[in-house]
């Protein structure tokens, strides 16, 4: 699988990343787990990407990938996130908190050390405070993170690129979710910033024939009923390759986080990245929908 430098990490990424929301929301068995996690590393993969708030109340994310790979740590690069007040007494983006959700983690994931720990889509006013960052910075010095990102959107996401204090941000990036492209993205590149997209693929809202009671996907299929790809009549396969190779060949973008609870997919995801670069024409024809189409309220899903 392609390999890229995440910024200034000098990590060597796969394109295509584990994103571990789904596992640890739907209370994926453990052993689908790991059968699902070892098929992805044995296919090449070597990102995976969590959050220690990712859960049913029974099991989390953490959990169930400490238990299905710590034994190959080698293998991959360990991301996670932190931030919320989950299951510690303390408040949201607390300095204690942060500390409490870093040691827990690697706890759960079965681990020394992480190799990227993100705030987990904090607003502004919390970045511009400074203490979640300074928290997430003496993890750092202390040994228990290599690196440490910002994870969200907007104008949060703008001032943790322009800050200084990160090495990644990972950000919402898709066919239907555009507007980090403009300004966002091209500010992280020129400070050698590795991206990591979260939703690449927009949810794949083309699944949907009606319009879905499912709140976290209704904005980004409305969007795509009013953008009207010349793609769109297509196959759900062909879209997803277009949708996933169109956000992969954003320049700046490092690797894009897809999550599934399906053993299987990664070969046919590995085989769509093989393709490579989508042709200019239809990246084009994709950003002129954007701009023709987009409304003012179409920010980023965060």
């Amino acid at each position: 699988m392609e390999k890229r430098v995440l910024g200034s990490t000098g990590l060597m990424v796969t394109a295509l990343g584990f994103g571990g929301a789904e596992i640890g929301y739907q209370g994926v068995d453990a052993s689908s787990v790991t059968r699902l996690l070892n098929e992805a590393l044995d296919a090449g993969l070597n990102v995976i990407d969590t959050a220690e708030c990712y859960t049913n109340g029974v099991v989390t994310s953490e959990e169930l990938i400490g238990q299905a790979v710590s034994h190959r740590r080698d293998d991959f690069y360990l991301f996670t996130k932190c931030g919320h007040a989950s299951g510690v007494p303390t408040p949201d983006w607390a300095p204690e908190t942060i500390t409490a959700h870093i040691d827990r983690s690697l706890k759960r994931l079965k681990t020394d050390h992480l190799d990227l720990v993100q705030l987990h889509s904090c607003g502004l006013e919390v970045l511009k405070d400074g203490s979640a960052i300074a928290a997430v910075q003496n993890a750092q010095q202390a040994g228990k993170v290599r690196f440490i990102g910002y994870s969200g959107d907007n104008e949060a996401a703008q001032y943790a690129v322009e800050c200084g204090a990160f090495a990644t941000l990972q950000c919402s990036l898709s066919v239907v979710d555009q507007s980090a492209l403009d300004k966002t993205l091209p500010a992280a590149a020129a400070r050698n910033m590795g991206v990591i997209v979260k939703r690449p693929i927009g949810n794949a809202v083309w699944r949907y024939e009606q319009r879905p009671d499912n709140d976290y996907v209704v904005d980004y299929w409305q969007r795509w009923q009013l953008l009207g790809f010349p793609f769109a009549g297509d196959d759900a396969a062909s879209i997803a390759s277009i949708a996933l190779r169109f956000t992969l060949s954003q320049p700046g973008v490092t690797t894009a986080i897809v999550g599934t609870t399906q053993p299987g997919r990664w070969q046919s995801n590995a085989q769509t990245i093989a393709e490579g670069r989508l042709n200019q024409d239809t990246i084009d024809s994709i950003r002129n929908a954007w701009n023709v189409t987009a409304q003012s309220d179409w920010t980023a899903r965060t």
